[in-house]
C-alpha cells in the first residue's frame, strides 16, 4: 500500500502559526535594529581606540552651537510635557448592594404581576416568558415602592430610593480613599430618566456640603451607557483643571419608571431593569497614580441619533391608555451591532497589536480589489484586552457581543453573573463587572480592560484602562458574601 500522504492543515499546529506570526509583526522593529546595531558595534571595534581619538578630536565644537542645540532641545521637550494630556487615574469606586428587603425573587414578581395585570392575563405569561429567558437570579432587588400592590411611584419614593443608592455609594468611596467633601473639585451625576428639581448633583451637594465653588454636571435622558459619558466628561475637565479630584456617580432610579401596562414592548424594562448604583473617583494629581487602581487609555463615543430607527428604538412614550413606559423595539439588537462595528471601528486602530491591524487591511484590500465575497476579517481583541465588561443589558446584548467578539466564556463571564446576581443596573453595571473581576482575584498589574455599553439614542460607548497594580481580593463590595459560590450555570430557560 502506498504511504498516506498526510494532511498538512492537520499535522502543522495552525495556532503556533498564527502565534509566530503576531510575534514577528508585533516585534518587527526589535528584528531590524537589533542586526543594524550589531553591526554598527562590530564596526566600532574594529576601527580601534587610537582612530577613535583622532577623529573625536578632529571635531570642531563651537560654544555658540552647542548653546542654541541645548535651548533647542530643551524647548521641544519642554512644549512636548506641556501639551502632552494629563494622565487620568482612577482612584477607586464603590457599588451599591442592596439591602436583602428589597429582593424580588421570580415568585414574588410573577405574583404581583398577576394581581397587578388581572384583567390581562397574555401580558402576565409574556412577562413570565421573558423572566424565565432573561439570565437573572432570584436575588435581584427592586426599591421598596415597587413592592406595594399597586406599585407606589411617588416623587418622594423615588428622591427616597436616590438618596439611599447615591448617599451609600459615596459614603463607601469615602471610606475606602479617605476622601473628604471638601476635597471634591468636579461632581457628575447620571440618571437617566429621573430629573427632578433640584437635580440629583444639587442633592448630593446639600447633603455632604460641598464646596461653593465645585463644577457640578447632572446627565439625564442618555441611557445606559451615561456612565461612559460622565468618565469623558470628568477626562475632559480633568484637562483644564490641573491637581484636581472628579466624583462619577452613575445610577438609575426604578421607581418612578414602574411600567403598569399591558403594552408587551414596554414590559420588557420591568422584567430586566433592577436597582443600583456606583460611585467612582478620578484625578489627575501625579502623587496618586501609585495609589490609583486604573489609568484611563481611550474613550470612544458613537452616536447613530441620526437615523430615524436608532433614535426611536429606546424611546420613552405613553401607551394607548396614557400610561408612560419604555418601548424597547424589535430592531434593537441589529441597531446595537451596527453601533458596535462603528464604535470598534474607531477603537481598533488605538488598542489593536500590529498583526490584527495588518490582517484586517490584507483582508478589506483583498475585498476591494479581488473579491467581493470574502469573509471580513474580524479582528481579535483578545490581543489588546485581557478582561471585557460588557453591558448587562439582557442576554441577547452578552450573546451577541460574545458572538461577533469570538470571546469565550470566561470573558464574558463577569457580565453574566452581574446579570444574574444584580439585574440589569444600567449605566452602573460596568462598574458591577469590575468588581466581580477583582473580587476573584483576577485583575494583575498592566491588564486592560474594554468597558463597552450601550444606551438610547442610540449609542454605543468604549472605555478602555490598563491597571496600574496587580489588585487584592477585596474583603468587602457588592460580591463579598456571594462571590464563593459563582459562577453559577445558568440555563437557557428556567422554568417557572
Amino acid at each position: 500500500m502506498p504511504e498516506v500522504v498526510p494532511n498538512f492543515s492537520n499535522s502543522v499546529k495552525l495556532k503556533y502559526v498564527k502565534l509566530g506570526y503576531q510575534y514577528l509583526v508585533n516585534h518587527i522593529l526589535t528584528f531590524l535594529l537589533v542586526p543594524i546595531i550589531i553591526g554598527v558595534t562590530i564596526e566600532v571595534l574594529r576601527i580601534g581606540p587610537e582612530e577613535l581619538l583622532n577623529i573625536w578630536n578632529s571635531l570642531h565644537f563651537d560654544v555658540l552651537q552647542i548653546l542654541c542645540s541645548s535651548f533647542l532641545i530643551i524647548s521641544i521637550a519642554t512644549v512636548y510635557f506641556m501639551s502632552k494630556p494629563r494622565s487620568t487615574y482612577l482612584v477607586d469606586y464603590s457599588c451599591y448592594k442592596p439591602p436583602v428587603t428589597c429582593r424580588v425573587p421570580f415568585s414574588t414578581f410573577m405574583e404581583h404581576s398577576r394581581l397587578i395585570l388581572k384583567d390581562n392575563p397574555k401580558s402576565v405569561e409574556f412577562q413570565m416568558r421573558i423572566l424565565e429567558r432573561s439570565g437573572l437570579g432570584e436575588e435581584t432587588c427592586l426599591p421598596s415602592p415597587i413592592h406595594y400592590i399597586p406599585p407606589t411611584p411617588t416623587m418622594e419614593g423615588a428622591r427616597g430610593e436616590a438618596e439611599e443608592v447615591i448617599f451609600t455609594a459615596i459614603d463607601e468611596l469615602m471610606n475606602k480613599t479617605g476622601l473628604k467633601p471638601k476635597d471634591i473639585d468636579i461632581l457628575i451625576v447620571n440618571c437617566s430618566l429621573f430629573s427632578p428639581t433640584p437635580s440629583l448633583s444639587a442633592m448630593v451637594v446639600n447633603k455632604y456640603k460641598l464646596r461653593s465653588n465645585i463644577k457640578s454636571y447632572n446627565l439625564s435622558g442618555m441611557g445606559c451607557s451615561a456612565g461612559l459619558i460622565s468618565i469623558d466628561l470628568a477626562r475632559d475637565l480633568l484637562q483644564v483643571h490641573p491637581n484636581s479630584y472628579a466624583l462619577v456617580i452613575s445610577t438609575e432610579i426604578i421607581t418612578p419608571n414602574y411600567y403598569k401596562g399591558s403594552e408587551r414592548a414596554m414590559l420588557l424594562p420591568n422584567c430586566l431593569f433592577r436597582m443600583g448604583g456606583a460611585a467612582v473617583l478620578l484625578s489627575n494629581k501625579r502623587r496618586d497614580q501609585y495609589r490609583a487602581k486604573y489609568r484611563l487609555m481611550h474613550v470612544v463615543r458613537t452616536h447613530k441619533g441620526a437615523d430615524d430607527k436608532a433614535f426611536k428604538c429606546v424611546f420613552e412614550q405613553e401607551d394607548p391608555q396614557g400610561k408612560v413606559g419604555i418601548n424597547l423595539s424589535k430592531d434593537l439588537m441589529v441597531i446595537a451591532g451596527e453601533a458596535l462595528k462603528s464604535n470598534i471601528t474607531t477603537i481598533g486602530p488605538l488598542v489593536l497589536p500590529a498583526s490584527e491591524q495588518l490582517l484586517f487591511l490584507l483582508t478589506l484590500i483583498g475585498r476591494k480589489i479581488f473579491n467581493h465575497k470574502w469573509k471580513p476579517y474580524i479582528p481579535d481583541f483578545k490581543q489588546a484586552f485581557e478582561h471585557f465588561c460588557i453591558h448587562a443589558g439582557g442576554r441577547a446584548v452578552i450573546d451577541e457581543l460574545q458572538k461577533n467578539l469570538q470571546l469565550s466564556g470566561e470573558h464574558v463571564e463577569a457580565s453574566r453573573m452581574t446579570l444574574h446576581r444584580f439585574g440589569n443596573t444600567s449605566s452602573s453595571s460596568l462598574w458591577y463587572e469590575m468588581s466581580y473581576i477583582e473580587a476573584k482575584g483576577r485583575m494583575k498589574r498592566g491588564d486592560r480592560v474594554w468597558q463597552i455599553a450601550f444606551g438610547s439614542g442610540f449609542k454605543c460607548n468604549s472605555a478602555v484602562w490598563k491597571c496600574n497594580r496587580t489588585i487584592k481580593t477585596p474583603t468587602d463590595g457588592p460580591w463579598q458574601d456571594c462571590i464563593d459560590k459563582y459562577p453559577v450555570h445558568i440555563p437557557e430557560i428556567v422554568k417557572l
